[in-house]
């Protein structure tokens, strides 16, 4: 069989954020590993840390094609064996399109295929459905798609009960915080009272702007630090992460991290209750809840601010969501997915 050649149609930037690109790197990197050539098809706006990973792979990045009839004339052009579409804003026609045209599509999807007509569905989200699909779909965390440096960071065991002082909290919310939801847990945090060493990654200059004006407590410092690679080390010496219920969140439990999750965008929060709700991680609510006004804003806040309370006093209950949160994700979901993808693909090649 010659070389499988695989292109990746997503997008990023401040607007979008970065999780598409960031699960499609994570495919890439698989791929690659097994020979394949990958290339990129997509916008990535303002976001220098993205085009250095794909550069330091060796991956082409490309005009993303928006309409069908673009998409087949780029896989024929790019001579494409695999196009992998992840994205919520393409034409769900464009899977169809490519699949008559000869080409196999894989759907990245995130609870609703949006009538996509693909060979292959993945839905890496915890406790995923089998909704009925025109094509093979693979559902739940054992697909999660996570980056080499996710991967190579994966403690060999789950963190024991630690007790300290003043608890690493590392808060990020997605590479470009699209939904400026950093200042609005930062304030909760710091409500707490709780002593503790704030790391809080900030993803655009007025979130920085903003955190500047919020004065720490007694015991309390803030350090905000731009988008980095590191993130994978920053979670592993946390004794409690605050993120988005994205698609960081298998990122987290692969790591075994003691997470505390707020759900930021409404097509979070079908993950976002199932992991709550099999203490994967602790729940903060809902952003738009957090940042009310009035009675019911201040009470989602004080509810948020009384659980994070407890983590921070209680190495036993971190201790228990890393515990949980490391045995459901075993970093091996790319290869499932991509395993998926060669046994389809080889077949009709060695027919064709």
């Amino acid at each position: 069989m010659s070389t499988l050649r695989v292109g990746l149609r997503c997008d990023a930037g401040p607007r979008r954020g970065v999780g598409h690109l960031v699960r499609c790197l994570a495919l890439a990197e698989e791929f690659l590993a097994r020979g394949a050539h990958v290339a990129v098809f997509g916008t990535v706006e303002r976001l220098g840390w993205a085009t250095a990973e794909l550069a330091a792979r060796g991956i082409d990045r490309h005009p993303g094609p928006e309409s069908p009839a673009d998409l087949v004339e780029t896989a024929r052009r790019h001579d494409l064996d695999v196009v992998v579409l992840d994205s919520y804003e393409l034409d769900p026609d464009g899977a169809g399109a490519l699949r008559a045209a000869g080409v196999f599509t894989l759907a990245v999807i995130d609870g609703d295929s949006r009538g996509q007509d693909a060979d292959l569905y993945l839905d890496q989200n915890f406790g995923a459905q089998l909704p009925a699909l025109p094509g093979r779909l693979l559902a739940g965390s054992g697909y999660a798609l996570l980056r080499d440096s996710v991967v190579t960071a994966r403690p060999t065991a789950p963190r024991p009960a630690t007790a300290v002082s003043r608890p690493r909290v590392l808060a990020f919310f997605g590479g470009t915080d699209a939904v400026g939801a950093a200042p609005v847990l930062t304030r909760v945090l710091l409500a707490t009272g709780h002593p503790m060493d704030l790391t809080v990654v900030v993803g655009r200059p007025e979130i920085e702007a903003e955190l500047e004006t919020i004065t720490p407590g007694r015991g309390q410092i803030v350090r905000p630090v731009p988008p980095t690679g590191s993130l994978p080390a920053l979670i592993t010496e946390a004794d409690l992460v605050v993120s988005a219920a994205g698609t960081s969140t298998w990122e987290l439990c692969c790591l075994g991290a003691p997470a505390a999750l707020v759900c930021v965008v409404d097509n979070q929060r079908e993950s976002y209750t199932r992991v709550v709700r099999h203490g994967l991680a602790a729940g903060l609510g809902e952003l738009a809840d957090l940042t009310g006004v009035g009675v019911p804003g201040r009470a989602a806040r004080a509810t948020a601010a009384r659980t994070l309370n407890g983590l921070l006093g209680s190495p036993q209950r971190r201790a228990a969501l890393a515990a949980r949160a490391w045995s459901t994700v075993d970093g091996r979901g790319r290869a499932r997915v991509v395993d998926a993808v060669f046994d389809a693909v080889r077949p009709a090649s060695v027919a064709g």
